[in-house]
């Protein structure tokens, strides 16, 4: 089934399937809900009718914005970058007749428009994505082990939650967890695991990715033995725990050190995030770690931020394009997707 689907107001016109062109009727919405440019293809010439096509992914785009309120957390909410989500904002503007969004401060502010169009458009997009996902998936009756690559940071942020979900509404499905080390596309291209939960996407192109959330690095220390090491020089002098992961990669902090010319004295070398508090309690050892580690692992230690810039992090979901449209495996996207945003609610 093609996967772009194309909008005219007020129907929905898919392209050629199986040798035949398929339109379906939706109830259009109010006049008054839709600006003069917007009705212009229908009641003045159709030929002006591409100048409106509208597919889906431009209209998932403005349902992202208008959910996170901000075009940056809709980038990272679709995994594109901003000024692809800028990009389709001006192509909708320019179809809808409609600003859409306007600065507010900092931020931006929806229209009238906007907050009465969304809901429609919500449905809409629900309706054609309902045609592409194949063959009916019922979680309560599937039966069948999910294999997702993570390190110990995400896999004990996200996984626990997925799996209480799994537990009551699907409990055919099992969880199978790998490390993920700095993640390859031949993992997903071997099916050695269905899905990786990283911060490293790889650079291909047969590789799909959604942004999960954001972590920033921190630094922990056991308050009871040390003060938070008051600025860069301290830092550096401190003695540190280091990682290196099972698969022999190194945590991307100490690229960005070396960047800088800057390295820390590692006294300790682990192999993923889950050998620190036992190094860290009763020392005056530092461990540099992502912030949300304070909500489990990293607990009873306490934090500072990091005398030195460091850009934050977007955890991403990573899967083949293979399976894409699959129902079973975007379903349980979904759920991750859910786990993710319950998490920064």
């Amino acid at each position: 089934m093609p996967s772009l689907y194309r909008i005219r107001t007020p129907c929905v016109v898919l392209p050629a399937i199986y040798g035949q062109c398929l339109s379906i009727k939706f109830a259009p919405l109010p006049t008054a809900l839709w600006p003069e440019r917007a009705l212009r293809p229908t009641l003045e010439s159709m030929n002006t009718i591409d100048e409106y096509n509208l597919d889906v992914r431009a209209l998932s785009v403005l349902i992202a914005v208008h959910d996170t309120g901000s075009v940056s957390r809709a980038a990272v909410r679709l995994g594109v970058s901003q000024s692809a989500v800028s990009h389709t904002l001006d192509r909708l503007r320019q179809a809808l007749g409609d600003p859409l969004y306007v600065k507010s401060g900092r931020g931006i502010t929806p229209t009238r428009y906007t907050l009465q169009t969304v809901p429609h458009v919500r449905q809409l997009v629900d309706d054609l994505r309902a045609l592409s996902v194949g063959p009916p998936f019922s979680p309560a009756q599937a039966e069948f082990t999910f294999t997702i690559a993570a390190n110990d940071y995400q896999r004990d942020l996200l996984l626990p939650p997925l799996m209480h979900t799994l537990r009551e509404t699907a409990p055919g499905i099992r969880l199978q967890v790998m490390p993920s080390g700095i993640p390859s596309a031949d993992m997903l291209r071997q099916d050695i695991c269905d899905l990786i939960i990283s911060p490293h996407p790889p650079a291909v192109g047969d590789v799909m990715q959604r942004g999960l959330l954001t972590d920033q690095m921190t630094v922990f220390y056991d308050p009871h033995k040390r003060q938070a090491p008051a600025n860069l020089a301290d830092y550096l002098h401190s003695q540190h725990i280091g990682i290196l992961f099972a698969t022999g990669e190194r945590m991307a902090l100490e690229g960005a050190l070396q960047a800088q010319g800057l390295a820390r004295d590692i006294a300790v070398t682990v192999s993923n995030f889950s050998g620190l508090p036992g190094f860290l309690k009763g020392t005056n050892l530092l461990a540099t770690a992502p912030r949300r580690m304070s909500e489990h692992l990293l607990k009873e230690f306490a934090q500072a931020p990091l005398p030195f810039t460091i850009k934050p992090f977007t955890l991403l979901m990573l899967w083949h394009q293979r399976n894409q449209d699959d129902s079973a495996h975007r379903w349980l996207r979904q759920q991750l997707v859910a786990v993710a945003r319950h998490l920064t609610d």
